[in-house]
């Protein structure tokens, strides 16, 4: 790694980190106050009124434990969601935007490898995805534990987050694979957010209803098991950690195709 260029591009990332952070403090909060009776049956009656548009985003009815209700309206949608785009984002102004821009060039330019350069960039992501699912933990366990301290949920969400830390670290590796492989952004942009979401969708599409369940076999949203992590299942744990070596062999090809690459230097 690079320091200089590491604490440079993380400086960039800062304004990101805290608007995206800014955001998802608003939506914990708020979900996390709506956990009482009066307020559960209001959201159950909206799920009920449109049980395929809150089934898309993994919304149920009838979530009677803090857990289950934080899983609801928390993972179908906010926690997935959020952190993606941040990877989208940040994947792309990592190296695709300095490529198509020349700045890359002038990195080249200077006694630092290149293998050096691309992994400070995916380092870059890589540390940005931590820190907002680090925070998301802390800031569920700090609000839980507050509301509602009879209900301890701190094993449940570590594990909730420990698998989403995997999904999110894995959504950021094909981001940053389409960022090392083109030259211009509008292509990385096509591939790197294409991917990602249209698999957010057909996982939409799954959620909906029996007939479409069988899409959920043809996205890598399925391996992270929200339920199977609380319970602590074997399958559930080893579909995160499929999740993991998934991004490790994405960032490794991504080194692997930057090196590779022609900058004209």
């Amino acid at each position: 790694m690079n320091w200089t260029l590491y604490k440079r591009e993380m400086k960039k990332s800062l304004k990101l980190l805290i608007l995206f952070g800014l955001v998802i403090t608003m939506y914990v909060a708020i979900i996390i106050g709506m956990y009482e009776p009066e307020m559960m049956a209001s959201l159950d009656q909206i799920v009920e009124m449109m049980p395929e548009l809150m089934s898309a985003v993994g919304m149920k009815a009838g979530e009677n434990t803090l857990i289950g209700f934080i899983i609801s309206y928390l993972y179908g949608f906010i926690l997935l969601v959020f952190p993606m785009v941040f990877c989208m984002i940040r994947a792309n102004g990592l190296v695709s935007s300095y490529v198509e821009k020349g700045s890359m060039v002038t990195l080249l330019c200077a006694p630092i490898k290149k293998s050096k350069i691309v992994c400070t960039q995916m380092y870059v992501l890589m540390s940005g995805i931590l820190l907002l699912i680090f925070y998301a933990t802390g800031l569920e366990i700090g609000l839980t534990m507050k509301m509602f301290p009879n209900e301890i949920v701190v094993k449940e969400i570590l594990m909730l987050n420990g698998g989403l830390l995997c999904l999110h670290i894995f959504i950021g590796s094909i981001c940053f694979l389409a960022s090392c492989l083109f030259s211009e952004t509008k292509y990385s942009l096509a591939f790197g957010v294409g991917i990602p979401t249209f698999m957010y969708v057909v996982q939409m599409l799954g959620n909906v209803g029996e007939k479409a369940e069988f899409l959920k076999n043809y996205t890598f949203f399925t391996l992270f098991d929200t339920y199977g992590l609380v319970s602590g299942t074997m399958e559930a744990i080893v579909s995160a950690l499929l999740l993991l070596v998934g991004a490790f062999v994405l960032y490794a090809l991504s080194v692997l195709v930057f090196c590779r690459k022609d900058m004209h230097v």
